[in-house]
């Protein structure tokens, strides 16, 4: 099929348009650094939601809560695309992921569902990480 115009020639088939006439990206590489940064707030946001007000342990907001501290000190340099703030996240994510699942398991109600919501954002903020980071070193190849 023919376009009348030549910018939509240039347009791979399926790709929706612009007012600009580029292409939307669809491309998980040009998601990831967007998703990274939204998923280690909302992570931020939700650890210090689940020990201050949603679950907290013993029915009062706990210490706990300081486990967001390292997301809080990530977040700048995350949202900026520091490599090493970026791969110390890489390394704190699964631990995160482990005590969401961990607690997830182990408790009930609204304890659990939480928790299981925090290990859902974790991993997915993980696997956004990842995509990031490597798309970043074949970037630099």
């Amino acid at each position: 099929m023919k376009f009348p115009h030549a910018r939509f020639a240039r347009c791979p088939p399926g790709d929706a348009i612009s007012r600009s006439g580029r292409p939307f990206t669809t491309d998980a590489r040009a998601v990831a650094p967007r998703a990274s940064v939204a998923g280690t707030l909302a992570l931020l946001l939700l650890e210090l939601l689940w020990e201050l007000v949603l679950a907290p342990l013993g029915g009062h907001p706990s210490w706990l809560a300081l486990k967001a501290l390292p997301l809080a000190v990530l977040l700048p340099g995350v949202a900026r695309g520091a490599t090493a703030q970026r791969q110390w996240l890489a390394l704190l994510l699964p631990f995160y992921a482990a005590e969401g699942f961990t607690r997830a398991y182990g408790e009930h109600a609204r304890h659990a569902l939480v928790a299981a919501v925090a290990c859902a954002v974790a991993a997915a903020t993980f696997v956004a990480l990842l995509v990031w980071l490597r798309s970043d070193a074949a970037g630099r190849r």
